[in-house]
């Protein structure tokens, strides 16, 4: 009898943990939501442009695209130390620092950024609102909203910001690995703080690195005029869809000469997702420096080609150094990967999740080597790669 009322109890206990889960379930569902973006996808996500003729006017896609497009205006609180006999040395013998005032300066600057989630997430570039003590957003609408910053990733010059209020008109993403040179594109943003402009143009280039621009590039090349004020605007297709965050441009005079350069939609989409779902981005990491293999340095090392990494240095107890390898070391193959530049390694294994196992060949003089190196999370701070 004992077990039998027991078995009744659990059973009784049971039932009723469930059901008061289910009302609870039903009464506030956000209970089981995570943190997601809400992002729309272009309708030819997958499908290349159609490349045969062009239209007359691209008024649709504008049309489509500039509501989700916005005005970012950062403030920044300097100060600074002033006297009023300029630093004379024979005052400052006597009074030092005493007759010295602080002044507060205030330093504002302007930018574009891309809304991407109808709940308010923007999107735009760090170096926008890097500093700021301030970041006021103005719509399409002309409506100001204060925003904060939810992260940033300073190796691709990404930032997510977020304001609160709801419905926004949020962009949609297509797949910048369909772009061709030569497809017609348009940056939309806000250029010199003169309100939203659209400029026309065709993809000049992608896949363009080693600028010295960023950490990680993979930048699509415009001549599609951007100038100061542009950088996180929207680079779109003729569409209406987005394709590039507009970042960069080459000028030794600040105006746009038709060499502006956008870091890809799928790039910035992955690095906002982490963002928003982790608060950073987690990339891959060896622990080593490299140089490419010049002839100069193959025939140094007595190399039949060029291909490979030499290891310049290997950072102790790191993960690279863990796996045996060492300077002077040359890595040829990372998962079967051939390589023929640092970049590529910096990349290759930033794509690597940490705990990863990588199968490294390298050579050290004339000896085949075959590692197994575990992937480590890159840190913040990271020079090495």
């Amino acid at each position: 009898m004992k077990i039998q009322r027991f078995l009744t109890f659990l059973t009784t206990s049971i039932i009723a943990g469930l059901a008061a889960a289910f009302l609870i379930i039903v009464i506030n569902p956000d209970l089981l939501k995570e943190e997601q973006l809400d992002i729309k996808e272009a309708p030819t996500a997958d499908i290349p442009l159609a490349r045969e003729t062009g239209p007359v006017s691209y008024a649709d896609a504008v049309a489509k695209a500039a509501p989700a497009v916005v005005n970012i205006y950062t403030t920044k609180i300097t100060t600074e130390r002033v006297t009023p006999y300029f630093n004379d040395p024979f005052i400052q013998q006597f009074f030092g620092d005493s007759l010295s005032q602080i002044r507060r300066k205030r330093e504002n600057s302007l930018g574009s950024g891309v809304i991407i989630d109808t709940d308010g997430y923007i999107l735009t570039n760090n170096h926008v609102i890097e500093g700021a003590d301030a970041i006021r957003v103005v719509l399409a609408s002309g409506q100001t909203l204060d925003a904060d910053i939810i992260g940033v990733d300073k190796d691709t010059d990404i930032a997510v910001l977020k304001v609160n209020y709801d419905n926004l008109p949020a962009i949609s993403f297509a797949r910048s690995k369909h772009l061709k040179v030569g497809d017609v594109v348009l940056a939309i943003g806000n250029p010199f703080g003169v309100g939203q402009t659209v400029t026309q143009g065709i993809v000049s280039a992608t896949g363009r690195s080693q600028l010295g621009i960023n950490t990680f590039e993979n930048f699509i090349q415009t001549d599609a005029a951007i100038n100061p004020g542009n950088s996180g605007g929207a680079l779109i297709n003729a569409h209406g869809d987005i394709v590039g965050i507009s970042t960069a441009i080459f000028s030794k005079t600040g105006g746009s000469h038709g060499i502006g350069f956008a870091i890809p939609a799928d790039l910035a989409r992955g690095v906002m997702q982490q963002i928003v779902e982790t608060g950073h981005v987690v990339r891959g990491w060896l622990g080593i420096a490299g140089n490419d293999i010049t002839p100069e340095l193959a025939r140094a090392y007595a190399l039949q080609s060029q291909k490979g990494v030499l290891i310049s240095g290997v950072l102790e107890n790191g993960p690279a150094y863990r796996a045996g390898l060492r300077p002077g070391d040359i890595i040829t193959r990372i998962d079967g990967n051939e390589l023929y530049s640092a970049f590529e390694i910096l990349n290759l294994v930033a794509t690597m999740q940490p705990g990863t196992k990588a199968t490294i060949h390298a050579m050290r003089g004339s000896s085949e080597m075959q590692l197994t190196a575990i992937i480590q999370e890159r840190p913040s701070n990271a020079s090495l790669r």
